[in-house]
């Protein structure tokens, strides 16, 4: 009964075997009167039978079965005719992953220990013919605001020059021109444009961005007219801020402020976050950095690293640090803001120890320091203010601007600069 029932199960065997095999010779024979679907089903329990799914030959015809479905309604384009351009692209894109398997498959050695890979040469010229197409794709879906679709395009265009099929280097593909820059900059950006668009794919497209962003910045540059080369460091650092990953962020805007040290965008941010985290020292440090690095960022950077002098009330530093600023750029706005204040909140607590000291003369003395240290703010508000208004700045800016003067001249007895501050503070009051 045992061995009856043995050669049943190896009858069964035999045919699902046999079964198999037929399936990819109909789908071969399918494939070849053009019945692209019917091809594309007979195929498909062979992709996962044992007895077939390690012929690269199955793979390889799994692969044409697509092809010819995308040459198909290609050839209606070149014939300007209407393709079905969704069958054409949908199909283009599957060719890939079936040809990657069944190259990797003919480069198995043999019993004998040799490769035989019959199947590479023409795998080669189809991808090859086929990349530019991934272009218009990643278009394709682009115009119809399906990013992730057309993120995968643009990656995929990117990905298949570093396929082992090219490792041949007569095979390569080209990727030093600016086109191919471009279109892997476009990956990027499709991806993000996803994250942002379609909440069910945030997670999942933010990673895939962060991912192609490093990708990227690994690659050497090849300078375009599409981005520079900061971009990617700076779209880097914004999704790591996006999904609160603080140490990558940081890092990331370190590698930019080093790599880009003119760059408006590393170095303030990395100070703010510097600050954020209390690191105030090192916040400095890097400050005296960033100075020497761009001479041209002094405005800000000295304006920056007054103001941390002035948190911890070391006015004198402060002072030294905003009027260096001045050297560097008369009109720079921090550092005439800055220096204002300073020298206000310090005009303030002599006038409040003056009010607290009971000796006349000391608190005359104190009174006299503290005017002096208004006076010393008018000329510095005042240019303030004439770089306000030829920048034409908004409101909150002018209003914050017209209640620092309008202090000044009450403290100063200015009455007539007073009333004119007043009234042009009354603008704003609705």
């Amino acid at each position: 009964m045992k061995k009856v029932l043995l050669s049943a199960g190896l009858c069964m065997l035999v045919t699902l075997s046999f079964a198999q095999k037929k399936a990819v010779k109909d789908a071969k024979g399918a494939l070849n009167s053009k019945s692209y679907s019917e091809a594309r089903e007979l195929i498909k329990p062979a992709l996962t039978d044992p007895e077939t799914q390690n012929d690269p030959e199955t793979w390889k015809i799994a692969g044409d079965i697509e092809n010819k479905q995308f040459e198909a309604e290609n050839m209606k384009q070149m014939l300007q005719q209407q393709p079905d351009e969704k069958t054409m692209y949908t199909a283009l894109y599957a060719t890939v992953d079936p040809y990657v398997k069944a190259d990797e498959l003919g480069q198995l050695p043999d019993e004998k220990g040799k490769i035989k890979n019959k199947y590479r040469k023409d795998i080669v010229a189809i991808l090859k013919a086929n990349h530019p197409h991934f272009i218009n794709g990643g278009v394709y879906y682009n115009n119809l605001k399906e990013y992730s679709k057309a993120a995968d395009f643009f990656q995929k265009y990117w990905e298949i020059p570093s396929l082992a099929v090219f490792s041949d280097e007569k095979e390569k593909i080209n990727t030093n021109d600016s086109t191919f820059q471009t279109i892997k900059y476009y990956s990027v950006i499709c991806a993000i444009q996803a994250s942002q668009s379609n909440d069910a794919l945030k997670e999942k497209e933010t990673l895939r961005a962060i991912e192609l962003l490093n990708k990227l910045i690994s690659e050497p540059y090849v300078p375009n007219s599409t981005y520079k080369e900061h971009e990617a460091y700076e779209l880097l650092a914004s999704e790591y801020e996006s999904v609160g990953d603080t140490v990558k962020f940081i890092e990331t805007l370190e590698s930019g402020a080093a790599k880009f040290p003119d760059n408006k965008y590393f170095v303030p941010n990395l100070i703010n976050q510097y600050i954020k985290r209390g690191e105030r020292d090192k916040a400095l440090a890097y400050l005296d950095k960033a100075i020497a690095d761009s001479p041209s960022s002094a405005c800000d950077m000295y304006s920056v690293k007054a103001a941390l002098y002035a948190e911890k009330q070391d006015f004198a530093t402060a002072d030294a640090t905003y009027s260096e600023a001045l050297t560097k750029d008369a009109k720079c706005e921090r550092a005439l803001e800055g220096l204002a204040v300073s020298y206000i909140l310090q005009a303030q607590n002599l006038k409040e120890q003056a009010g607290n000291t009971t000796v006349a003369k000391d608190r005359a003395e104190l009174d006299d320091k503290a005017k002096e240290l208004y006076t010393k703010a008018v000329p510095l508000l005042e240019g303030y203010k004439e770089s306000l208004l030829a920048r034409k700045a908004d409101e909150s800016e002018l209003k914050a601007m017209y209640v620092k003067l309008q202090n000044v001249y009450y403290n100063l007895d200015i009455n007539d600069k007073y009333e004119e501050a007043s009234k042009e503070l009354e603008k704003y009051k609705y």
